[in-house]
């Protein structure tokens, strides 16, 4: 039981939510703006440092019906680095249908997609942490 970050990993953007298993309830944090993945990472090391989660979970993107394409490896590579980094467990979950609901969300709270956009990432792995939650010990199926 404790804290998990929860990253939706994007090539230009990192949206970040924390959460506790204990709540199994999840909320948007941040989102990482950053050029450089040494960047990125030092942004996340502050994250690391400040919620000391027990363990990190990162959105696995595939189509619609579940095979993997170019970002599915990507995200899985992002996740082995997380590993590495931080020498913290990494789970994947689908975040199939995450950037859409999140911009449903968003609009429901008033927002147009402008202001909406700044924190899209955010509630986007806020989805993924709550998808997490929902079925810890389902992971999905790894691209080959």
């Amino acid at each position: 039981m404790g804290t998990v970050l929860a990253f939706d990993f994007g090539e230009k953007r990192i949206g970040v939510a924390t959460g506790e298993t204990l709540l199994g309830s999840a909320h948007p944090l941040t989102v990482i703006h950053a050029e450089s993945n040494d960047d990125r990472f030092a942004a996340i090391g502050k994250l690391v440092a400040e919620w000391q989660p027990e363990r990190l979970v990162v959105g696995l993107p595939t189509h619609a019906d579940g095979t993997p394409h170019e970002m599915t490896r990507l995200a899985q590579k992002f996740g082995e680095r997380l590993q590495r980094r931080f020498a913290l467990p990494v789970s994947y979950a689908d975040e199939r249908m995450t950037s859409l609901d999140a911009e449903a969300r968003l609009r429901e709270t008033g927002r147009n997609a402008k202001s909406a956009k700044p924190l899209l990432d955010a509630v986007a792995a806020q989805l993924i942490l709550q998808t997490w939650f929902e079925n810890p010990n389902v992971q999905p199926q790894s691209p080959a």
